[in-house]
């Protein structure tokens, strides 16, 4: 008889099991919601994923997570100015969503742990695959967030922003929305942080109705102290359209994970990513696209700056389904590496099963063009200020794709800021 030894438990994963005893009950949640955590956590119990699994085969999580901190109850974070002006603000301080929000026309808000206490949640609380390791430390500690039902019709002329902000320890949260039909939204989804060291999970849930339009911007700013895993799944609906822009520009070890469904005939989905990495860090964007239904298109361009000794990858897996004919998909990753000592790897995958379709990806790796950088500072311009315009110009071409330009505006702004730091 073979007998196979469970690997030692690492202290990540044992400070992770201890705090989920010690916390269960402090967490709402009914019956269903219940046994929902205690399915994750036996999920964690089994081991955090190594580079043995393809899909973390680059961000090996049980080395890379050497320790977790403790949950801080008394840490207080403090609500920011949203990245647009005028924008409707709900934020999550330290895990804990705000008993007061602000009333928007069409929108309903609601808490999150008011509906894991009647368990209206619980469906959603499904990992999506074998391997949903994110999914699986949200849903066991999870206690808070807010769910965002935005009526059929409803044309939002500001945008509402979703603050998860961290002081410090522990933080899990999640975030769900539902579009209605003919709707049209931009959301805002910021995280940051001030606190030491932090540990963060946060999941968003996206339903997006049939016809409705829907930009969702995600800021990522952690402190470098900070780890910091999450994940954005969506449904689109018939005719609908999905933007979804990813700006990472902090954290010492993350993982952005981006898991979207076609549903509808005609739904447009749109990627595009920004991810800045400077200093000692590791950042991972991974995607997972089904097209699951005739008539849908797809585009995905995501660009990276690499500088420091910092380590980036880029999985990107778009499967089209048997039945889904006439599916139209392109995903490229263009990667900027400014450092001798700075990695990117990029995974490109296509699975395809229909046979009229038009698909395809593509993967760059390059460096500061000499010959554009001698023509900058002939004119004048010294050296630091032209590599930077050379820069800015590489990723700007991403974010002056979105049409509204006050967010363009605005996450241009984001950039300078990160460039001034880390130029």
């Amino acid at each position: 008889m073979n007998m196979h030894a469970q690997p030692q438990r690492t202290l990540a994963e044992t400070a992770l099991i201890d705090a989920f005893g010690e916390r269960l009950s402090l967490l709402p949640g009914d019956g269903a919601v219940m046994l929902k955590r205690d399915d994750a956590i036996e999920a964690i119990k089994h081991g955090l994923p190594t580079r043995r699994v393809e899909s973390w085969h680059y961000t090996d999580l049980r080395r890379l997570l050497t320790s977790v901190p403790g949950f801080e109850a008394d840490a207080i974070a403090k609500v920011l100015e949203p990245v647009l002006d005028g924008s409707a603000v709900l934020p999550v301080m330290n895990g804990v969503s705000n008993t007061k929000v602000p009333e928007i026309e069409g929108v309903t808000v609601q808490r999150l742990s008011e509906k894991l206490t009647d368990g209206s949640v619980a469906p959603g609380l499904d990992p999506y695959g074998s391997d949903d390791a994110i999914g699986a430390l949200n849903t066991a500690f999870v206690a808070d967030g807010y769910f965002v039902d935005i009526a059929e019709g409803t044309q939002l002329e500001k945008p509402i922003e979703l603050q998860n902000l961290q002081a410090g320890g522990q933080v899990h949260v999640r975030l769900l929305t539902r579009v209605g039909a003919g709707a049209k939204a931009a959301i805002v989804e910021r995280q940051t942080g001030e606190g030491g060291d932090a540990l963060v999970s946060s999941v968003s849930q996206l339903v997006v109705g049939d016809g409705a339009e829907v930009t969702w911007l995600i800021v990522q700013e952690q402190p470098d102290t900070a780890t910091h895993l999450a994940q954005f799944k969506a449904h689109i609906g018939k005719d609908a359209k999905l933007t979804l822009f990813i700006m990472n520009a902090g954290g010492k070890l993350v993982r952005q994970e981006v898991v979207v469904r076609t549903t509808g005939e005609g739904a447009d989905f749109k990627l595009r990513g920004i991810n800045l990495l400077a200093g000692d860090t590791h950042t991972d964007t991974t995607m997972v696209l089904d097209h699951a239904v005739p008539h849908t298109a797809s585009t995905e361009v995501i660009r990276n700056v690499v500088t420091g000794k910092a380590r980036g990858v880029f999985q990107g897996r778009i499967n089209v389904h048997q039945y889904a004919q006439k599916t139209n998909a392109k995903m490229a990753c263009n990667t900027l590496l400014l450092s001798d000592d700075g990695e990117f790897s990029t995974k490109p995958e296509l699975e395809i099963f229909a046979d009229d379709v038009v698909c395809g990806h593509g993967a760059t790796v390059t460096e500061i063009n000499h010959n554009h950088l001698f023509y900058l500072m002939a004119r004048g311009i010294e050296e630091k200020t032209a590599r930077g315009l050379l820069v800015k110009a590489f990723v700007a071409e991403v974010i002056e794709e979105l049409d509204d330009e006050a967010l363009v505006d605005a996450l241009e702004a984001r950039l300078d800021g990160w460039f001034l730091t880390h130029g």
